[in-house]
């Protein structure tokens, strides 16, 4: 193996270890450098190797975990059959995140109204690379001008987000209720937006 890619595998394993130590108890704030470096089986002092400081990794986390999530909604919509329903099954993937990088995803939440400008800056830039990118998939598949697109995809995120918000610590009974909900309150947006576009028209 190459210095290059020990380095990257160094610095992989400090990611997935910042990661691992996040809970439903323990925020990122509450995590230390000796922690993480531990958990990465790696010397404290080889953390600067990677990381100027904690908030670097942090931001780093918010990055992967917003990149992560746009990517399997990308992977899912592009699965899509002209029968399929693009609602149902991207709200699917995301609760298929919730679950699997519910670090992650708690990680967004958690740091998105945080104490810390830069962290509330990263994750706003998160969702609005989310958002943008939804409204770009409904300009190209619906009739709605750009405009409205994007106000429809601005009030998507804030349902799912709030949607992940409750399905993150639900019974899996509990989730699929929240799913369901979801799926209903977007197909009721959609037929709202569509219609409006229509009479935006006339």
């Amino acid at each position: 193996m190459s210095r290059a890619q020990q380095k990257e595998k160094t610095r992989r394993a400090i990611i997935d270890a910042a990661f691992q130590q996040l809970s439903p108890e323990k925020a990122y704030s509450s995590l230390s450098l000796r922690e993480v470096a531990r958990e990465a089986g790696i010397a404290p002092t080889s953390f600067y190797r990677h990381f100027a400081d904690m908030d670097e990794l942090g931001l780093t986390l918010v990055d992967e975990a917003g990149l992560m999530l746009r990517q399997l909604l990308r992977q899912a919509r592009n699965k899509i059959e002209n029968n399929g329903s693009v609602i149902r099954t991207s709200i699917e993937t995301f609760m298929e995140f919730v679950v699997s990088h519910s670090n992650g995803f708690r990680l967004l939440l958690r740091e998105r109204s945080g104490t810390s400008a830069a962290f509330r800056s990263a994750v706003a830039r998160e969702i609005h690379h989310f958002s943008a990118e939804l409204a770009d998939y409904l300009r190209k598949e619906t009739a709605i001008p750009g405009e409205m697109a994007q106000v429809q995809a601005d009030a998507m995120v804030i349902i799912v987000f709030h949607a992940g918000a409750d399905a993150l610590d639900a019974t899996p009974e509990q989730r699929r209720h929240i799913t369901q909900r979801t799926i209903m309150q977007l197909r009721w947006l959609a037929h709202g937006a569509a219609s409006y576009g229509r009479k935006a028209k006339d």
